[in-house]
């Protein structure tokens, strides 16, 4: 066996583990995201609560000890409030617990189904009354998981579609001292809107608002120009690159070596967990440079392991504490560097278990949907 630094997954949708295998038709972004919505109709904080804790668990035998959770699942189908108005995001909470997980709660705000539009649909239990509300209810969280060591209240913006212009500055500045992460530039579709509603792109747009520090994390950064480049740069903001995701759902190649080039910090994510495998994460994200550039070497195994590791720690308000044991496989004989070989498989752990609790609140989530 082989010692390393645990993984960190900077960007995760743990309730989207039960599409896998289920939602492979899906055209395009926009009709893959109706089939989840419909998944998350279903939820309620029991069955957010199983479903996570089997999530996590597969991210714990994959080598991950902690996990950023992109938490937007609020409220009742209805868009009401739960008697406890943060009950989801403690079953998250309590379901990382379970799986011996730390957890950056990236508590989500998103308000809009669009640029000037009401949230519709499944849609409601995501939303707030605005942004005063949703930060009230993130500062209560926050104040009470504060004196945790395995626990971080950070705060997330959705999408600039998801949160008007007029209100983005009230996200950015809810939690000053925490992480604040950003769905950014995903789809063309997103940018062209959003171009079109307030002649902005989505980076400039929440530059505007104060969005980018040192804290802050672009997540998919994948359609950019060369002014958001160098925004994103000149902060010396975190990206994360969710490399498996951003190709299931056909979003195309980000300009990994352009960002890093520019001064900002990549890191690693799951995203919508079709694949739970930070070595497959980081290793994609040079074959996808490869593919897209005619070129090999963009990145080193070194700036991979950093990124998946001390960095994308440091992007949830973290230190990396964990080290994982990676042992010898047929995937792994004669490779002189793990990152080019190894699968989230060649992680130390029994797989048993964990298959018949992902099995049942997956079973559990489409009996409800």
């Amino acid at each position: 066996m082989t010692t390393v630094p645990a993984f960190a997954n900077c960007h995760s949708h743990a309730f989207h583990r039960a599409l896998r295998g289920r939602v492979t038709g899906a055209e395009s972004f926009w009709s893959w995201r109706d089939q989840m919505y419909s998944l998350a109709g279903a939820l309620d904080p029991d069955l957010l609560f199983d479903l996570a804790r089997a999530t996590y668990a597969e991210m714990y035998l994959a080598g991950i000890r902690s996990v950023g959770e992109f938490h937007y699942v609020h409220h009742q189908p209805d868009g009401t409030p739960y008697d406890d108005p943060n009950a989801m995001g403690e079953a998250l909470i309590a379901a990382a617990r379970e799986a011996d997980l730390r957890i950056t709660l990236l508590d989500t705000c998103y308000l809009a189904a669009g640029f000037g539009k009401a949230p519709e649909g499944a849609q409601r239990r995501f939303a707030d009354r605005d942004a005063d509300a949703w930060a009230a209810r993130v500062e209560t969280l926050a104040r009470k998981h504060a004196d945790a060591d395995d626990v971080v209240i950070g705060a997330a913006i959705h999408s600039v579609r998801a949160v008007p212009r007029d209100q983005l500055a009230t996200v950015a500045r809810a939690l000053p001292d925490a992480p604040l992460h950003a769905h950014v530039s995903e789809q063309p579709a997103e940018n062209a809107e959003c171009v079109a509603a307030t002649g902005l792109t989505p980076v400039a747009l929440l530059a505007e608002a104060g969005a980018w520090t040192p804290r802050t994390t672009a997540v998919h950064a994948t359609h950019l120009t060369t002014d958001d480049i160098a925004t994103l740069g000149t902060h010396h903001s975190y990206v994360c690159f969710c490399p498996t995701t951003e190709a299931e759902l056909a979003d195309g190649i980000g300009p990994s070596v352009a960002l890093r080039d520019a001064g900002a910090r990549l890191t690693l994510g799951s995203d919508s967990n079709t694949v739970i495998d930070m070595f497959a994460e980081a290793r994609a994200v040079e074959m996808h440079e490869r593919l897209s550039t005619g070129v090999r070497g963009a990145w080193t195994a070194d700036q991979l392991w950093l990124a998946a590791t001390t960095t994308g720690h440091e992007s949830l308000g973290l230190v990396v504490t964990d080290t994982i044991e990676v042992v010898d496989s047929v995937r792994t004989a004669g490779a002189h560097e793990l990152l080019w070989a190894a699968t989230a498989a060649d992680v130390e752990g029994d797989p048993n278990d964990v298959a018949e609790l992902l099995e049942s609140a997956i079973d559990a989530c489409w009996s409800r949907a």
